[in-house]
């Protein structure tokens, strides 16, 4: 496997090699994990694609646009009641 050179902010270099540290990986090590296991949005995409399938084969749950920004909104709202909490 060859090495590539990434450029990025000292602070976000060093903060990432201390989260790297506390999980006994090197820097190199950690992103290569990272990279292995974190999501692209396509895949992203796929996966919820797939588990509005199996909610709707499960039980008929299908919002339409309109209802899953209603669902959003009230889930933000409360998520900021969690923060303010």
């Amino acid at each position: 496997m060859s090495d590539a050179n990434i450029r990025i902010p000292e602070e976000a270099r060093d903060r990432l090699a201390e989260v790297a540290a506390a999980e006994g990986l090197s820097l190199r090590a950690y992103l290569a994990h990272l990279a292995e296991t974190v999501l692209t949005p396509t895949e992203r995409a796929e996966r919820a694609e797939r588990a509005r399938a199996v909610l709707k084969e499960w039980n008929g749950y299908d919002p339409d646009p309109a209802q899953q920004a209603e669902l959003d909104a009230e889930l933000d709202r409360r998520l900021g009641q969690a923060d303010a909490a």
